[in-house]
């Protein structure tokens, strides 16, 4: 016997009270019959009619869109995108909160993860609640910073290109993307037409004028003539075993951070933000303190950022593994950081490499995991190393939290905290933890 169909509820509208914030751009609310909306483009205390965008009446929870504000917050600005909205551009999450307000709604995201995952307190966690601006972002509401010197562009039928609208694989286009850093807008991508193509990735690096476009054709598609408005390095994405392969120009850009030059190939990783490196380099190193001869692990390290910085701190005695499962980000890694003796890159993935190297002890870790966070294994093994300090970069809060909660299982403390708010307009932040070993009683 077949289960009779769910009703959906899609469309329906709910006039509600708006509450909290919660983790991934939207606050919470709930209907007359208690059902939980997760509800986008509204603020916490605001009256809303909110609209239902997934979701049926036996669903957990529903997802809606705020379409009409009848009371709003005093934190609400007009979105200065016209491609923010209800059903438009799923890029940006806050575009209508003034940016301080934005600030102060990522924090308590982080606050409610500490408390919920790792039972801490932000008095416990050595955080004083704040979430800092990078250099330059602090901008009037109305204003916004562009700063994404790395965006994904889709195209759609039309060969126009644009953004996903949230959690669709629709294309808003746009003739404009305003977080854009002025590298990106100045190539000219959002006024071409790309026929055949499925999607543009314009990157432009921070740290030199290298500019690069990598270009993901359409099954049995053409890579078109690419004529940009400024020189461009031209990478295609093979359809058959998703490789980046280069076309013409360079295939990696060179960025720059604590006055370093790391390549970075093949749309490798590198942070965002113009300013982001250097922000978390000096965080990471104020927190961790190297002195001369330490012993360290930078575990996820991509290109080397970390492992060169704590490399030039440590003195010719001191040792840095970096681990890293990108072959391409290992290739890079071991050219940056070629003039470091003391510095060695292996290839793989941390739980795997990590119990190979037979390492029992360190000084120093840093680990800035993919959003996923470390894990359970993995921190239970970094536990068992006695490191004087442990640094953790994170780009998710609920993931931070649970692998906090982990490591206190293994005898380490949370020190300090820091969030720096190297997103703007969208609910994502980073965050950088400094742990010791909790001092046993004597």
């Amino acid at each position: 016997m077949q289960n009779e169909p769910t009703s959906s509820l899609v469309g329906e509208e709910y006039e509600v009270e708006v509450g909290p914030v919660a983790h991934g751009g939207h606050c919470i609310a709930r209907t007359a019959e208690n059902q939980v909306l997760f509800v986008r483009h509204t603020l916490p205390g605001e009256k809303i009619v909110a609209r239902v965008t997934e979701g049926d009446a036996d669903s957990r929870f529903l997802r809606a869109d705020a379409v009409r504000i009848l009371e709003p917050s005093k934190d609400r600005v007009e979105a200065p995108c016209p491609y923010a909205g209800p059903g438009m551009c799923g890029g940006c999450d806050w575009q209508h909160a003034k940016p301080g307000a934005q600030r102060r709604l990522k924090g308590e995201v982080i606050a409610e993860q500490l408390r919920r995952l790792a039972g801490l307190t932000p008095e416990e966690a050595g955080w004083d609640g704040t979430v800092m601006p990078a250099d330059g972002d602090k901008l009037p509401a109305g204003e916004v910073p562009a700063w994404r010197t790395r965006v994904q562009y889709a195209v759609d039928a039309e060969g126009r290109v644009g953004l996903r609208k949230h959690r669709s694989h629709e294309v808003q286009p746009v003739d404009h993307c305003l977080i854009a850093a002025p590298g990106v807008s100045e190539l000219g991508v959002e006024k071409r037409e790309w026929p055949q193509i499925a999607g543009v990735e314009a990157i432009t690096a921070t740290g030199s004028n290298d500019r690069q476009v990598i270009l993901t054709p359409k099954p049995g598609g053409r890579l078109p003539l690419v004529e940009l408005d400024k020189p461009v390095s031209v990478l295609r994405v093979d359809e058959k075993d998703g490789g980046v392969h280069r076309v013409h120009g360079r295939a990696f850009v060179r960025e720059r951070a604590d006055d370093r030059t790391y390549r970075v190939g093949s749309g490798g990783f590198w942070q965002v933000h113009p300013q982001a490196a250097n922000t978390l380099v000096r965080a990471v190193m104020q927190g961790l303190l190297p002195r001369k001869s330490d012993t360290a692990l930078d575990l996820y390290c991509g290109v080397g950022l970390f492992a060169g910085a704590i490399g030039q701190r440590i003195g010719e005695k001191g040792a840095v593994l970096g681990i890293e499962s990108g072959k391409r980000a290992v290739e890079d890694a071991r050219h940056n950081l070629k003039d470091l003796d003391r510095v060695r890159i292996e290839h793989g993935k941390v739980d795997q490499v990590l119990p190979r190297t037979g390492i029992t002890e360190c000084d120093l870790i840093v680990l800035d995991p993919p959003r996923a966070g470390a894990g359970k294994q993995v921190v239970k093994h970094l536990s068992s190393l006695g490191a004087r300090r442990i640094a953790y970069v994170a780009c998710d809060p609920a993931a931070l939290a649970r692998d906090l909660a982990y490591f206190r299982d293994g005898g380490y403390r949370v020190r300090t905290l820091r969030a720096f708010d190297l997103f703007p307009m969208t609910h994502h932040v980073e965050c950088v933890a400094i742990l010791e070993p909790v001092k046993k009683d004597a």
